[in-house]
Protein backbone atom coordinates (compact mmCIF):
# COMPACT_ATOMS: atom_id res chain seq x y z
CA UNK A 1 0.00 0.00 0.00
CA UNK A 2 1.26 3.44 -0.97
CA UNK A 3 -1.12 5.49 0.90
CA UNK A 4 -0.67 4.98 4.65
CA UNK A 5 1.41 6.46 7.70
CA UNK A 6 1.15 3.45 10.65
CA UNK A 7 0.18 0.22 11.45
CA UNK A 8 -3.67 -1.28 11.40
CA UNK A 9 -5.58 1.89 12.70
CA UNK A 10 -8.46 -0.40 14.04
CA UNK A 11 -8.72 -3.65 16.02
CA UNK A 12 -4.93 -4.61 16.14
CA UNK A 13 -3.42 -7.54 14.65
CA UNK A 14 -5.06 -9.47 11.50
CA UNK A 15 -7.20 -12.50 12.90
CA UNK A 16 -5.84 -14.32 10.03
CA UNK A 17 -2.13 -13.64 10.72
CA UNK A 18 0.31 -16.47 11.58
CA UNK A 19 1.25 -17.04 15.33
CA UNK A 20 4.53 -15.87 15.29
CA UNK A 21 6.92 -14.81 12.87
CA UNK A 22 8.65 -17.55 10.89
CA UNK A 23 12.07 -19.07 11.21
CA UNK A 24 14.04 -17.33 8.45
CA UNK A 25 17.17 -18.81 7.04
CA UNK A 26 20.17 -16.54 6.95
CA UNK A 27 21.01 -16.02 3.15
CA UNK A 28 25.26 -16.24 2.58
CA UNK A 29 26.04 -12.66 1.32
CA UNK A 30 23.17 -10.46 2.36
CA UNK A 31 22.95 -8.83 5.61
CA UNK A 32 19.87 -6.33 6.86
CA UNK A 33 18.47 -3.98 9.17
CA UNK A 34 16.01 -2.11 9.94
CA UNK A 35 15.37 1.28 12.55
CA UNK A 36 13.18 4.07 13.12
CA UNK A 37 14.68 7.63 11.74
CA UNK A 38 11.56 9.42 12.21
CA UNK A 39 9.54 9.05 8.97
CA UNK A 40 6.73 7.60 11.35
CA UNK A 41 5.98 10.39 13.32
CA UNK A 42 5.57 10.27 16.94
CA UNK A 43 5.45 6.24 17.08
CA UNK A 44 9.39 5.76 16.89
CA UNK A 45 8.58 2.69 15.02
CA UNK A 46 10.84 1.63 12.55
CA UNK A 47 10.93 3.38 9.11
CA UNK A 48 13.90 2.63 6.60
CA UNK A 49 15.28 -1.01 5.61
CA UNK A 50 19.03 -1.05 4.70
CA UNK A 51 20.17 -4.50 2.73
CA UNK A 52 24.14 -4.89 1.78
CA UNK A 53 24.39 -7.25 -0.60
CA UNK A 54 28.06 -8.93 -1.76
CA UNK A 55 29.62 -7.59 -4.56
CA UNK A 56 28.72 -9.14 -7.79
CA UNK A 57 25.19 -9.89 -6.27
CA UNK A 58 22.77 -10.39 -9.49
CA UNK A 59 19.49 -8.81 -9.32
CA UNK A 60 16.30 -8.70 -11.17
CA UNK A 61 12.74 -7.34 -10.30
CA UNK A 62 8.83 -6.52 -11.85
CA UNK A 63 7.63 -3.17 -10.93
CA UNK A 64 4.34 -1.07 -10.88
CA UNK A 65 2.48 -0.68 -14.85
CA UNK A 66 1.06 2.51 -12.69
CA UNK A 67 0.98 5.55 -15.00
CA UNK A 68 1.58 7.31 -12.18
CA UNK A 69 4.54 5.58 -10.52
CA UNK A 70 6.74 7.02 -7.90
CA UNK A 71 10.44 8.48 -7.90
CA UNK A 72 11.94 5.29 -6.74
CA UNK A 73 10.02 3.22 -9.11
CA UNK A 74 11.61 4.87 -12.05
CA UNK A 75 14.95 4.58 -10.79
CA UNK A 76 14.77 1.02 -9.81
CA UNK A 77 13.21 0.81 -13.70
CA UNK A 78 16.36 2.31 -14.89
CA UNK A 79 18.83 0.45 -13.55
CA UNK A 80 17.43 -3.34 -13.51
CA UNK A 81 18.81 -3.68 -16.67
CA UNK A 82 22.40 -3.33 -15.69
CA UNK A 83 21.37 -6.31 -13.25
CA UNK A 84 23.90 -6.12 -10.57
CA UNK A 85 23.38 -4.35 -6.99
CA UNK A 86 24.86 -3.75 -3.88
CA UNK A 87 22.49 -2.13 -1.84
CA UNK A 88 19.03 -1.74 -1.41
CA UNK A 89 17.05 1.24 0.53
CA UNK A 90 13.44 0.89 1.39
CA UNK A 91 11.73 3.33 3.38
CA UNK A 92 8.06 3.54 4.45
CA UNK A 93 5.47 6.18 5.54
CA UNK A 94 6.45 8.48 2.87
CA UNK A 95 5.79 6.93 -0.82
CA UNK A 96 8.05 9.49 -2.70
CA UNK A 97 5.20 9.55 -5.60
CA UNK A 98 3.50 12.71 -7.08
CA UNK A 99 6.62 14.41 -5.72
CA UNK A 100 7.94 16.26 -8.47
CA UNK A 101 11.54 17.25 -9.04
CA UNK A 102 11.86 16.78 -5.02
CA UNK A 103 11.21 13.27 -5.28
CA UNK A 104 14.27 12.60 -7.77
CA UNK A 105 16.66 14.96 -5.64
CA UNK A 106 15.67 12.21 -2.58
CA UNK A 107 16.56 9.90 -4.63
CA UNK A 108 19.35 11.32 -5.64
CA UNK A 109 20.25 12.00 -2.60
CA UNK A 110 20.04 8.64 -0.76
CA UNK A 111 21.86 6.86 -4.00
CA UNK A 112 24.49 8.98 -3.21
CA UNK A 113 25.07 8.11 -0.04
CA UNK A 114 24.59 4.56 -0.31
CA UNK A 115 27.14 4.04 -3.23
CA UNK A 116 29.31 6.35 -1.20
CA UNK A 117 29.25 4.00 1.66
CA UNK A 118 29.37 0.76 -0.07
CA UNK A 119 31.94 2.05 -2.54
CA UNK A 120 29.76 0.98 -5.44
CA UNK A 121 28.24 2.85 -8.66
CA UNK A 122 25.01 4.37 -7.95
CA UNK A 123 23.58 2.21 -10.92
CA UNK A 124 23.96 -0.96 -7.85
CA UNK A 125 21.86 1.26 -5.65
CA UNK A 126 18.13 0.19 -5.31
CA UNK A 127 15.61 1.67 -3.74
CA UNK A 128 11.87 1.65 -2.78
CA UNK A 129 8.96 3.73 -0.69
CA UNK A 130 5.71 3.11 0.49
CA UNK A 131 3.41 5.60 2.42
CA UNK A 132 1.36 8.49 1.79
CA UNK A 133 1.12 10.03 -1.94
CA UNK A 134 2.04 13.84 -2.49
CA UNK A 135 3.71 14.89 0.89
CA UNK A 136 7.45 15.43 0.08
CA UNK A 137 10.67 14.29 2.84
CA UNK A 138 13.50 16.34 3.28
CA UNK A 139 15.91 15.79 0.48
CA UNK A 140 18.57 14.17 2.64
CA UNK A 141 16.83 12.75 5.30
CA UNK A 142 16.83 9.04 4.76
CA UNK A 143 20.31 8.80 2.74
CA UNK A 144 21.69 11.08 5.67
CA UNK A 145 20.48 8.51 7.73
CA UNK A 146 22.20 5.42 6.42
CA UNK A 147 25.56 6.22 8.01
CA UNK A 148 24.44 4.93 11.21
CA UNK A 149 22.46 1.66 10.12
CA UNK A 150 25.53 0.19 8.62
CA UNK A 151 27.13 -0.83 11.67
CA UNK A 152 23.91 -2.65 12.31
CA UNK A 153 23.28 -4.60 9.82
CA UNK A 154 23.36 -8.17 10.66
CA UNK A 155 22.69 -11.53 8.78
CA UNK A 156 19.58 -12.44 10.78
CA UNK A 157 17.67 -9.10 11.06
CA UNK A 158 14.70 -10.39 9.38
CA UNK A 159 12.19 -9.07 11.42
CA UNK A 160 13.37 -5.54 12.35
CA UNK A 161 13.93 -5.13 8.26
CA UNK A 162 10.26 -6.59 7.50
CA UNK A 163 8.81 -4.38 10.36
CA UNK A 164 10.70 -1.55 8.89
CA UNK A 165 8.29 -1.61 5.37
CA UNK A 166 5.31 -1.74 7.01
CA UNK A 167 2.48 0.77 6.88
CA UNK A 168 -1.30 -0.15 7.79
CA UNK A 169 0.58 -4.20 8.11
CA UNK A 170 -0.41 -5.17 11.13
CA UNK A 171 2.43 -8.06 10.69
CA UNK A 172 6.04 -8.66 9.42
CA UNK A 173 5.85 -10.49 6.34
CA UNK A 174 8.56 -13.63 5.61
CA UNK A 175 9.33 -16.70 4.35
CA UNK A 176 11.80 -19.41 3.80
CA UNK A 177 12.58 -22.23 1.46
CA UNK A 178 15.70 -24.31 1.06
CA UNK A 179 16.92 -26.89 -1.20
CA UNK A 180 19.55 -28.61 -3.33
CA UNK A 181 20.97 -27.87 -6.62
CA UNK A 182 23.43 -30.14 -7.84
CA UNK A 183 24.51 -31.10 -3.94
CA UNK A 184 25.11 -27.59 -2.91
CA UNK A 185 22.42 -26.07 -0.28
CA UNK A 186 20.34 -22.85 -1.41
CA UNK A 187 18.52 -20.94 0.03
CA UNK A 188 15.64 -18.29 -0.75
CA UNK A 189 14.45 -16.15 1.96
CA UNK A 190 12.59 -12.32 1.71
CA UNK A 191 9.87 -10.21 3.52
CA UNK A 192 6.74 -8.17 2.21
CA UNK A 193 4.49 -5.79 2.81
CA UNK A 194 0.95 -5.24 1.93
CA UNK A 195 -2.41 -4.70 3.57
CA UNK A 196 -4.56 -1.93 1.10
CA UNK A 197 -3.93 -1.23 -2.47
CA UNK A 198 -3.45 -4.27 -3.26
CA UNK A 199 -4.68 -5.38 -6.43
CA UNK A 200 -2.64 -7.61 -9.63
CA UNK A 201 -0.75 -5.50 -11.84
CA UNK A 202 2.81 -6.56 -11.45
CA UNK A 203 3.67 -6.71 -8.07
CA UNK A 204 1.00 -5.34 -5.76
CA UNK A 205 2.91 -4.20 -3.23
CA UNK A 206 6.73 -4.24 -1.80
CA UNK A 207 8.69 -8.04 -1.70
CA UNK A 208 12.56 -8.37 -1.24
CA UNK A 209 13.46 -11.65 -1.98
CA UNK A 210 16.77 -13.04 -1.87
CA UNK A 211 18.78 -16.10 -2.29
CA UNK A 212 22.48 -17.40 -2.30
CA UNK A 213 22.04 -19.61 -5.77
CA UNK A 214 24.08 -18.53 -8.58
CA UNK A 215 21.93 -17.43 -11.61
CA UNK A 216 22.76 -15.19 -14.32
CA UNK A 217 20.86 -12.09 -14.29
CA UNK A 218 18.64 -12.84 -17.51
CA UNK A 219 17.56 -16.20 -15.91
CA UNK A 220 16.90 -15.02 -13.18
CA UNK A 221 14.66 -11.81 -14.42
CA UNK A 222 12.57 -14.87 -16.77
CA UNK A 223 11.64 -16.48 -12.94
CA UNK A 224 10.96 -13.73 -11.06
CA UNK A 225 8.48 -12.96 -13.70
CA UNK A 226 7.30 -15.63 -14.05
CA UNK A 227 6.95 -16.64 -10.74
CA UNK A 228 5.41 -12.96 -9.72
CA UNK A 229 2.79 -13.56 -12.45
CA UNK A 230 1.65 -16.40 -10.39
CA UNK A 231 1.71 -15.54 -7.00
CA UNK A 232 1.77 -11.94 -6.61
CA UNK A 233 -0.51 -11.44 -9.80
CA UNK A 234 -3.15 -13.75 -8.82
CA UNK A 235 -4.15 -11.82 -4.61
CA UNK A 236 -6.43 -8.58 -4.46
CA UNK A 237 -7.34 -7.07 -1.60
CA UNK A 238 -9.26 -4.07 -3.04
CA UNK A 239 -8.65 -3.69 -6.80
CA UNK A 240 -6.33 -0.44 -6.46
CA UNK A 241 -2.84 -0.93 -7.52
CA UNK A 242 -0.14 1.28 -5.79
CA UNK A 243 1.86 3.74 -7.33
CA UNK A 244 5.13 1.93 -5.51
CA UNK A 245 4.61 -1.47 -6.40
CA UNK A 246 8.02 -3.42 -6.23
CA UNK A 247 9.80 -7.03 -6.46
CA UNK A 248 13.09 -7.38 -6.31
CA UNK A 249 15.28 -10.55 -6.38
CA UNK A 250 18.85 -10.53 -5.67
CA UNK A 251 20.95 -13.60 -6.01
CA UNK A 252 24.77 -13.65 -4.26
CA UNK A 253 26.08 -16.60 -5.69
CA UNK A 254 27.56 -17.80 -2.77
CA UNK A 255 25.76 -21.50 -2.64
CA UNK A 256 28.53 -22.45 -5.36
CA UNK A 257 26.42 -23.99 -7.48
CA UNK A 258 27.30 -24.28 -11.26
CA UNK A 259 25.92 -20.96 -12.63
CA UNK A 260 22.01 -21.28 -14.03
CA UNK A 261 22.16 -19.30 -17.17
CA UNK A 262 19.22 -20.48 -18.49
CA UNK A 263 15.72 -20.87 -16.98
CA UNK A 264 14.52 -23.52 -18.84
CA UNK A 265 17.88 -25.65 -17.74
CA UNK A 266 17.63 -28.65 -15.26
CA UNK A 267 18.75 -27.34 -12.06
CA UNK A 268 16.40 -24.26 -12.87
CA UNK A 269 13.33 -26.98 -12.27
CA UNK A 270 13.93 -26.84 -8.86
CA UNK A 271 14.92 -23.23 -8.08
CA UNK A 272 11.84 -21.94 -9.84
CA UNK A 273 9.53 -24.28 -7.68
CA UNK A 274 10.83 -23.40 -4.58
CA UNK A 275 10.98 -19.36 -5.30
CA UNK A 276 7.22 -19.69 -6.46
CA UNK A 277 6.41 -21.58 -3.27
CA UNK A 278 8.19 -18.81 -1.41
CA UNK A 279 6.23 -16.28 -2.82
CA UNK A 280 3.11 -17.89 -3.05
CA UNK A 281 3.69 -17.72 0.39
CA UNK A 282 4.22 -14.05 0.94
CA UNK A 283 1.31 -13.57 -1.48
CA UNK A 284 -0.97 -15.14 0.57
CA UNK A 285 0.20 -13.57 4.01
CA UNK A 286 -0.45 -9.94 2.47
CA UNK A 287 -4.25 -10.88 1.74
CA UNK A 288 -3.94 -12.38 5.43
CA UNK A 289 -3.61 -8.64 6.14
CA UNK A 290 -5.48 -7.15 4.16
CA UNK A 291 -7.55 -4.20 5.81
CA UNK A 292 -10.26 -5.17 7.83
CA UNK A 293 -10.36 -8.63 6.58
CA UNK A 294 -11.84 -11.78 8.78
CA UNK A 295 -11.71 -14.46 6.02
CA UNK A 296 -9.29 -15.73 4.16
CA UNK A 297 -11.08 -16.73 0.43
CA UNK A 298 -9.71 -18.90 -2.25
CA UNK A 299 -11.10 -18.81 -5.14
CA UNK A 300 -10.28 -21.91 -7.98
CA UNK A 301 -11.64 -21.33 -11.31
CA UNK A 302 -12.11 -24.11 -13.89
CA UNK A 303 -13.14 -24.81 -17.44
CA UNK A 304 -11.96 -21.46 -18.92
CA UNK A 305 -10.91 -20.77 -22.46
CA UNK A 306 -7.69 -19.98 -21.29
CA UNK A 307 -4.99 -19.77 -18.20
CA UNK A 308 -5.36 -16.52 -18.13
CA UNK A 309 -9.24 -16.12 -19.23
CA UNK A 310 -10.06 -18.28 -15.49
CA UNK A 311 -7.78 -15.68 -13.38
CA UNK A 312 -9.11 -12.73 -15.33
CA UNK A 313 -13.12 -15.15 -14.35
CA UNK A 314 -11.46 -15.08 -10.55
CA UNK A 315 -10.59 -12.11 -10.31
CA UNK A 316 -13.83 -10.29 -11.43
CA UNK A 317 -15.24 -12.44 -8.56
CA UNK A 318 -12.75 -11.89 -5.64
CA UNK A 319 -12.91 -7.99 -6.55
CA UNK A 320 -16.68 -7.67 -6.95
CA UNK A 321 -17.58 -6.01 -3.44
CA UNK A 322 -20.81 -7.61 -3.60
CA UNK A 323 -19.22 -11.39 -3.52
CA UNK A 324 -17.05 -9.87 -0.72
CA UNK A 325 -19.62 -8.47 1.67
CA UNK A 326 -21.43 -11.21 1.22
CA UNK A 327 -18.72 -13.41 2.37
CA UNK A 328 -18.08 -11.01 5.26
CA UNK A 329 -21.82 -11.05 6.16
CA UNK A 330 -21.29 -14.96 6.25
CA UNK A 331 -24.29 -14.88 3.42
CA UNK A 332 -24.20 -18.18 0.96
CA UNK A 333 -25.64 -15.75 -2.22
CA UNK A 334 -24.32 -17.50 -4.91
CA UNK A 335 -25.94 -15.37 -6.87
CA UNK A 336 -23.48 -12.53 -6.86
CA UNK A 337 -20.86 -15.16 -8.28
CA UNK A 338 -22.57 -15.66 -11.56
CA UNK A 339 -23.15 -12.05 -11.79
CA UNK A 340 -19.26 -11.73 -11.30
CA UNK A 341 -18.96 -14.54 -13.46
CA UNK A 342 -20.72 -12.97 -16.32
CA UNK A 343 -19.08 -9.52 -15.95
CA UNK A 344 -15.35 -11.11 -16.35
CA UNK A 345 -15.74 -10.46 -20.10
CA UNK A 346 -13.94 -13.66 -20.46
CA UNK A 347 -15.97 -17.07 -22.54
CA UNK A 348 -18.48 -18.31 -20.07
CA UNK A 349 -21.54 -20.91 -20.55
CA UNK A 350 -24.18 -20.11 -18.42
CA UNK A 351 -25.77 -23.65 -19.25
CA UNK A 352 -22.81 -24.87 -18.28
CA UNK A 353 -21.65 -23.28 -15.22
CA UNK A 354 -20.97 -24.92 -11.94
CA UNK A 355 -19.99 -23.31 -8.36
CA UNK A 356 -19.52 -24.60 -4.62
CA UNK A 357 -18.31 -23.37 -1.83
CA UNK A 358 -17.02 -25.12 0.80
CA UNK A 359 -16.75 -28.18 -1.02
CA UNK A 360 -20.80 -28.53 -1.05
CA UNK A 361 -21.61 -28.39 -4.59
CA UNK A 362 -24.30 -25.20 -5.07
CA UNK A 363 -25.03 -25.49 -9.11
CA UNK A 364 -24.20 -27.79 -11.83
CA UNK A 365 -24.68 -27.20 -15.72
CA UNK A 366 -26.37 -23.61 -15.48
CA UNK A 367 -29.24 -25.28 -12.36
CA UNK A 368 -29.20 -25.12 -9.32
CA UNK A 369 -28.59 -28.35 -7.62
CA UNK A 370 -32.31 -30.17 -6.80
CA UNK A 371 -30.77 -31.35 -3.52
CA UNK A 372 -28.85 -28.26 -2.64
CA UNK A 373 -29.19 -27.60 1.27
CA UNK A 374 -27.41 -23.93 2.15
CA UNK A 375 -26.55 -25.26 5.86
CA UNK A 376 -23.21 -26.53 5.45
CA UNK A 377 -22.75 -23.81 3.24
CA UNK A 378 -23.92 -21.40 5.50
CA UNK A 379 -21.81 -23.10 8.47
CA UNK A 380 -18.31 -22.90 6.41
CA UNK A 381 -18.94 -19.49 5.69
CA UNK A 382 -18.85 -18.29 9.34
CA UNK A 383 -15.19 -19.97 9.52
CA UNK A 384 -11.62 -18.11 9.04
CA UNK A 385 -11.27 -20.29 5.46
CA UNK A 386 -13.54 -19.47 2.60
CA UNK A 387 -13.18 -21.51 -0.63
CA UNK A 388 -15.10 -20.92 -4.07
CA UNK A 389 -14.82 -23.47 -7.14
CA UNK A 390 -16.13 -22.25 -10.55
CA UNK A 391 -16.39 -24.30 -13.31
CA UNK A 392 -17.60 -21.59 -16.35
CA UNK A 393 -17.57 -24.99 -18.99
CA UNK A 394 -15.94 -23.66 -21.82
CA UNK A 395 -12.57 -25.10 -21.82
CA UNK A 396 -9.46 -26.41 -20.00
CA UNK A 397 -8.20 -22.91 -18.56
CA UNK A 398 -7.68 -23.08 -14.58
CA UNK A 399 -6.38 -20.30 -12.18
CA UNK A 400 -6.85 -19.80 -8.53
CA UNK A 401 -6.95 -16.62 -6.84
CA UNK A 402 -6.57 -15.23 -2.97
CA UNK A 403 -8.45 -12.84 -1.67
CA UNK A 404 -10.45 -11.65 1.53
CA UNK A 405 -13.65 -10.43 2.59
CA UNK A 406 -14.63 -6.51 2.66
CA UNK A 407 -15.80 -5.05 6.28
CA UNK A 408 -16.34 -2.05 7.85
CA UNK A 409 -12.81 -2.27 9.37
CA UNK A 410 -11.56 -1.32 5.42
CA UNK A 411 -13.96 1.64 5.61
CA UNK A 412 -12.42 2.53 9.04
CA UNK A 413 -9.11 2.40 8.14
CA UNK A 414 -9.23 4.43 4.47
CA UNK A 415 -11.05 7.19 6.07
CA UNK A 416 -8.83 7.53 9.19
CA UNK A 417 -5.22 6.80 8.37
CA UNK A 418 -4.39 10.27 7.76
CA UNK A 419 -6.22 11.80 11.19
Amino acid sequence: MSQSVAPMLAGGRSPLAPASFPDVAPVPGVELTGAAIGLKKGSGAKDLMLVSLAPGTVIAGTLTRSRCPSAPVDWCRRQLPGGRARAIVVNSANANAFTGNAGDRVVDNTVDAAAALFGCPRTEIFVASTGVIGEPVAPRHIGDSLAGLVGRLRPDAWADAAAAIMTTDTFPKAASRQLEIAGRTVTISGIAKGSGMIAPDMATMLAFVFTDAAITAPALQTMAARATDRTFNCITVDSDTSTSDTILLAATGAAGNTPIADHRAKPAAPFAKALEALMTDLAQQVVRDGEGAQKFVTIEVTGAASSRAARRIGLAVANSPLVKTAIAGEDANWGRIVMAVGKAGERADRDRLSIAMGGVTITRDGQLEPAYDETPVAAHLRGREIHIAIDVGVGRGRATVWTCDLTHGYISINADYRS
